[in-house]
């Protein structure tokens, strides 16, 4: 008789990863208080008792979704650096421009990110996978910085992906929540120029080599 345990296995991540979605699609309907246990489960299709199944609380299973929204963010980023031109200049213009369009910019995204942040005030553990995620696009962005053609100390080069970070964030933010403000483009135009100027690097140039 075949062994079912891998599609046994495949279904019960499904069924969490369905846990996930509900869990996202609420807080960005309602807020994190929309997020109860029994509008989780019937978003999902399941009774309330199964969620204890897969997360030991309804807290487990929010930090979950927010490592899901923040990590899912992360890796589109990292997904279009690594398939752009081998040279880093244009491996970190793919980045930021990845960074600061659909579907990293998204309304309902930065809708249920603020959400969250606003319960990381009152939950350490929400508190820490925030700190992880940042410091994790920060990692990332910090190692594109690292491999650029120029001389720069690890003090430098910290100081360059906080400095590039808070740009990002903070164009993504305006992006996300008053899209129709911005022409086509522009947000990344912009962010490609501020992350350049800062860095002494031709990103905009760059992005010609970059696929869309």
């Amino acid at each position: 008789m075949p062994d079912r345990r891998p599609y046994r296995r495949e279904a019960e991540d499904k069924r969490r990863d369905d846990l996930v979605a509900a869990a996202l699609d609420l807080v960005a309907e309602g807020g994190p208080q929309a997020a109860t246990v029994r509008a989780i489960a019937a978003r999902a299709g399941v009774s309330p008792g199964l969620i204890r199944h897969y997360f030991a609380s309804k807290d487990d299973l929010t930090r979950e979704a927010y490592r899901h929204l923040m990590t899912r963010m992360i890796h589109q980023a990292e997904e279009a650096a690594a398939s752009s031109a081998l040279d880093p200049v244009s491996r970190l213009s793919a980045f930021v421009s990845s960074s600061l369009r659909p579907p990293v910019v998204d309304s309902v995204a930065v809708g249920v990110w603020a959400g969250f942040l606003y319960e990381t005030r009152r939950d350490p553990s929400l508190r820490e996978v925030h700190s992880a995620t940042y410091l994790g696009f920060r990692d990332v962005l910090q190692g594109l910085i690292a491999d650029l053609p120029r001389d720069a100390t690890t003090e430098h080069l910290r100081a360059d992906a906080i400095a590039c970070n808070a740009v990002i964030d903070g164009l993504w933010l305006e992006a996300s929540m008053l899209p129709e403000s911005f022409a086509p483009g522009e947000i990344e135009q912009i962010g490609l120029a501020s992350v350049g100027a800062l860095l002494g690097i031709d990103l905009l140039s760059a992005k010609r080599n970059v696929p869309a």
